[in-house]
């Protein structure tokens, strides 16, 4: 796997939005000024991230710095495809009544393409993205791994109303859950009506995307 989550943002809010009210940029990328929660960029944005360890959180990394580790053409090359992935996204659920403010995609390659066992060593500035089979892994415009938005409540300047995780993230930001999330310790146990809700959400996003109900397998 890539040693970098890959993110693309259409609208801003979240951890984007903290950085470009502090600097004017997100992930070095200099935006408009005057732009508010929820408002929708221009075009879509490449905002990567570190992968940080398990326990640990990921940091906002700068176009430059995944050039760094990755070499420029690879760098480029899944830049375009996390924007082109968002992009299509949304041409398919805008159509449905669902906007994606962003979404985090990983790839990786695969070793024996590399006359590599698993557990080699990889350098990855040396790969030529014209010569190595880039694999998208791991979930895939997930409630999990995106913001869906509903799009007839979109409104700029405010929380957007969800389908994805941002209900769990909402509740543990209150004084309700007792949660720091900067400390060490575990979160707290969801209570019934959060993991209620959020369920709602994601059916809800399920049958929107899909035009059907929702039958789990018996």
């Amino acid at each position: 796997m890539l040693p970098i989550e890959c993110i693309a943002r259409a609208y801003l809010t979240g951890g984007g939005l903290k950085e470009y009210q502090a600097s004017g940029t997100v992930s070095g990328v200099p935006l408009p000024a005057g732009l508010q929660d929820g408002s929708r960029l221009e075009t879509p944005i490449f905002t990567p991230s570190t992968k940080a360890p398990a326990g640990e959180h990921d940091e906002p990394m700068t176009f430059d710095q995944v050039c760094e580790v990755l070499g420029e053409p690879l760098a480029a090359r899944v830049r375009d495809l996390t924007i082109a992935i968002l992009a299509r996204a949304n041409e398919i659920a805008s159509d449905r009544g669902i906007l994606i403010a962003d979404t985090k995609v990983e790839f990786g390659v695969d070793p024996a393409d590399l006359d590599l066992d698993i557990d080699d060593p990889i350098e990855w500035s040396s790969l030529d993205p014209d010569d190595v089979q880039l694999i998208l892994a791991d979930e895939v415009l997930t409630p999990d791994s995106s913001r869906f938005w509903r799009a007839d409540q979109w409104q700029v300047g405010q929380p957007q109303t969800s389908y994805d995780k941002q209900v769990l993230r909402d509740w543990l930001s209150t004084e309700a859950s007792g949660w720091d999330r900067a400390d060490d310790g575990p979160p707290p146990p969801l209570p019934e009506d959060v993991v209620l809700l959020t369920r709602e959400r994601y059916l809800e996003a399920f049958e929107a995307l899909t035009g059907a109900p929702f039958n789990p397998p018996s």
